[in-house]
């Protein structure tokens, strides 16, 4: 897979595996439902590596099935979960620093 030119504040903050990248990308998406293969694809990781961890999310609710549209699941980042939220509110607290940072820059 491609490595992200413009990686998030989010990845640069904590690094860029697999892992990361899916969260990364269902964080900035969290308001839609996606199969499997949108989210290995959107987030730029091989499905293989994506089967390999998406069960654990899934195990630890961090990431909800919503519906079943013909053979694929649509799943999307459960923000009911209180970790999840704390997430969501960690990018949210991210952007906003880099903001600021860059407003007084200018």
């Amino acid at each position: 897979m491609e490595t992200k030119k413009n990686k998030s504040l989010f990845l640069m903050q904590f690094g860029d595996t697999p892992q990361l990248r899916v969260l990364d990308f269902l964080i900035d998406n969290h308001f839609f439902d996606y199969p499997m293969t949108g989210i290995a694809r959107e987030s730029n990781v091989s499905y293989n590596s994506l089967k390999k961890f998406f069960s654990y999310l899934v195990k630890s609710e961090i990431v909800i099935k919503t519906r079943r549209i013909g053979k694929s699941d649509y799943y999307k980042l459960n923000s009911g979960n209180p970790f999840v939220s704390n997430l969501i509110r960690l990018d949210w607290i991210l952007t906003k620093k880099n903001i600021l940072k860059e407003v007084a820059m200018n």
